[in-house]
């Protein structure tokens, strides 16, 4: 098996809000779009997202109508996560949890999209010691 890309489908009220969100805080761009749906991607190796409207008969009957809660989609960082931090807070953001550090060494902050999904970035402080950040 050989994996050429990897994207996580989140089951959302509002397709066009967490896009719009993607796009403007995350740095994704809107690669196919239609009624309920989107697919979004960056040039870097975040995986790419995919949004369905909660409901839509695409899915599964047993999984339409599931919404992405209890789901973290969390990105790792090498530097700057402080800039980061900053950096949607004054795009206006709302940090859900702050940037802390935690015992083992991991770096983190959560912000969430206007559906409820939870997205958290992670750099590991050993690693940014080594790069002098």
């Amino acid at each position: 098996m050989q994996i050429t890309a990897s994207a996580v489908s989140l089951t959302v009220d509002d397709v066009a809000a967490s896009s719009a969100f993607f796009t403007a805080h995350l740095g994704y761009e809107e690669r196919m779009a239609a009624d309920g749906f989107a697919s979004l991607g960056r040039p870097d190796a975040a995986a790419d997202v995919v949004l369905l409207r909660r409901g839509t008969e695409v899915l599964p009957a047993d999984q339409r109508d599931r919404h992405a809660g209890g789901l973290i989609l969390a990105f790792t960082l090498e530097g700057g996560i402080a800039e980061e931090e900053a950096r949607l807070r004054a795009e206006g953001v709302e940090i859900t949890m702050p940037l802390r550090e935690e015992p083992w060494g991991e770096r983190l902050f959560q912000i969430t999209d206007p559906n409820g999904v939870v997205v958290q970035f992670v750099e590991w402080a050993a690693a940014t010691e080594e790069g002098g950040v």
